[in-house]
């Protein structure tokens, strides 16, 4: 009879269980989800700021549910296809249809056709990520992404209601404009254009204070004066990354 056989049994079935911890990053995911379409619902009500701070939420617990992931070591291949459908979701569908809502839906049909282009581009850009990321090309630069991020396109297609919001008045340019522009952003999304990631960004101790402060008076102005400070952020988005295209075009 052999004694090691219940041992490697009870070894095995604990390994099929994680722990409550391990499952917080999946929980993050959910929640954001749940604030996606709560968005759409509010969208729908006509409570626009409400739907806009959701998406938000979505895109700050986003950045939250990977991170997390890695620290607890509970990565899982399920967690990460369920991110990228929450990603779709949130950054492809409820901002489209958030801003057809709330400027485009007495426009032609040219308004739903930007909204289209936005969802499939968003659909592209996270196909195109995964497939990145499952390659076993360890030469892809980790400090650029191909293309703008889902998250970060979804935050530049809703910078004319920054604006408008800001401002307390309605939509601040013609239809026309902002189904251009909605267009624009998802063009990035799936655009080659090397995109500058700041999580691999490394920081000497000296400039350390410097940061700290610096986001200490960009949290401040976000709470004091938070739409136009938005769409402040996006435009220091858009020139960082045009900034940082020749410094990538030299190491590469």
């Amino acid at each position: 009879m052999n004694d090691e056989q219940p041992i490697e049994d009870s070894k095995a079935r604990a390994s099929d269980k994680v722990t409550l911890i391990q499952l917080l990053p999946n929980v993050l995911t959910v929640v954001a989800i749940c604030a996606g379409l709560t968005a759409i619902r509010f969208g729908l009500q006509g409570s626009y700021e409400l739907a806009v701070q959701l998406i938000l939420l979505a895109a700050v617990l986003d950045g939250l549910d990977g991170r997390l992931a890695r620290a607890l070591k509970s990565e899982s291949g399920m967690g990460a296809e369920l991110d990228s459908l929450a990603d779709f979701l949130n950054f492809g569908v409820a901002p489209g249809l958030l801003i057809y809502n709330w400027a485009l839906e007495d426009s032609r049909n040219f308004g739903w056709i930007a909204v289209l282009v936005f969802a499939v581009c968003a659909v592209v850009r996270l196909a195109r990520f995964n497939v990145m990321r499952k390659s076993e090309d360890k030469a892809h630069d980790n400090a650029y992404f191909t293309g703008v991020p889902s998250p970060a396109g979804a935050l530049l297609a809703m910078m004319p209601m920054y604006l408008s919001f800001g401002l307390g008045a309605g939509p601040l340019f013609p239809d026309l404009v902002l189904a251009a522009w909605l267009v624009l952003a998802g063009l990035a999304m799936i655009s080659r254009i090397p995109t500058w990631s700041f999580k691999t960004t490394r920081i000497s101790r000296q400039n350390v204070k410097y940061v700290l402060v610096g986001v200490a008076f960009v949290g401040a102005a976000v709470l004091t004066y938070a739409w136009i400070s938005l769409a402040l952020v996006c435009v220091a988005y858009v020139a960082a990354v045009i900034i940082m295209l020749p410094r990538k075009r030299r190491t590469s």
